[in-house]
């Protein structure tokens, strides 16, 4: 499974352009390794350019739901990584067809090109017996993955935090906008936020070990919050007091069917069966040393992170402090 990392090996990355992607990308690059960015428009990929020296990162065209792209990625790397992945459907973009097909896709092509060195980013909560459609997509592509590269490693991170994250940023955006912010099922479900540098870290590691192979490893950060307390620390970094309402989620989910007829929904009816289950790595993986600790990762604090891009979402953005 392990590979050295160096300027002789090509890791091929799908999904690589993304918000987790970019953090991958630079992991890598460090390395000296040459990386090989997969993405539907290459053409939105020069952004990655400056993380690396000079020819070190270059980006194909390549669509999960294509087979022959994907293969075409594939061709002469020394290992896969592959982040594909969608929060909601729109358009073409289903849970199926990227998350599980995808998925699919990429694994035979690791297998057709003879790369048993595959690390698959997954999510904590991936489960074909979830009643939710993005955890079922989850947990198909991992059987995927695992039936074509048995020595592929699998990572399941918890919600993941950053600059450009999907969750502290939404919230912030909407206690900007919005006197209330909803406590989806009393605000009870927990999380265990993780850095996205940290998954960064993660994946470098996992391609390094040799141990790792055929491995799943659940990623989460050094704090477990509760729906609420997330909230609480949103608005903290934001300064901004508003009124946390408790919504049943029977109630969140009737909201929700309306919501996601927009064409970007603020919440849909599958996020809300997410919500319905904690978000944390498990008892087995911390014992196991499957986590970022059994890694030799040390867990970046949300509080060490989030304040420096939550600071645009104050009352008076970056110049909050020299009001008086």
């Amino acid at each position: 499974m392990a590979i050295r990392l160096g300027s002789s090996s090509l890791v091929t990355i799908y999904g690589g352009s993304g918000f987790v992607g970019r953090h991958v990308t630079q992991a890598l690059a460090r390395t000296g390794c040459r990386i090989r960015i997969a993405v539907r428009r290459p053409d939105l990929a020069g952004h990655l350019q400056p993380l690396g020296g000079v020819g070190q990162i270059h980006a194909v065209q390549a669509n999960l739901r294509y087979p022959d792209s994907v293969a075409k990625a594939a061709e002469g790397a020394d290992a896969i990584v592959n982040l594909v992945g969608i929060l909601n459907e729109t358009g073409k973009q289903k849970f199926s067809d990227v998350q599980a097909t995808g998925a699919h896709n990429v694994a035979r092509a690791a297998q057709a090109e003879g790369i048993k060195t595959l690390v698959h980013v997954s999510a904590i909560g991936a489960d074909a017996r979830s009643n939710s459609f993005y955890a079922q997509s989850k947990a198909a592509g991992e059987a995927y993955v695992k039936k074509a590269i048995p020595d592929a490693v699998i990572l399941r991170p918890s919600i993941v935090f950053g600059q450009e994250d999907e969750f502290f940023n939404r919230f912030a955006a909407m206690a900007r906008i919005s006197p209330v912010l909803p406590l989806i099922g009393g605000g009870h479900t927990k999380f265990q936020p993780v850095f996205a540098g940290d998954v960064a870290l993660a994946v470098v590691e996992v391609l390094r070990s040799e141990g790792a192979a055929g491995q799943i490893f659940e990623l989460g950060g050094p704090e477990v919050l509760t729906f609420k307390e997330v909230l609480q620390r949103i608005l903290h970094h934001c300064r901004r007091k508003r009124f946390l309402v408790p919504v049943p989620f029977g109630v969140a989910r009737f909201k929700a069917a309306f919501l996601q007829l927009f064409p970007s929904p603020l919440l849909t009816v599958d996020q809300v069966r997410l919500l319905e289950r904690d978000n944390v790595v498990s008892f087995k993986a911390r014992t196991s040393k499957h986590s970022l600790e059994g890694l030799g990762i040390v867990p970046v604090f949300i509080d060490a992170v989030v304040p420096e891009y939550l600071e645009r979402f104050r009352a008076y953005g970056e110049f909050a402090a020299f009001r008086r």
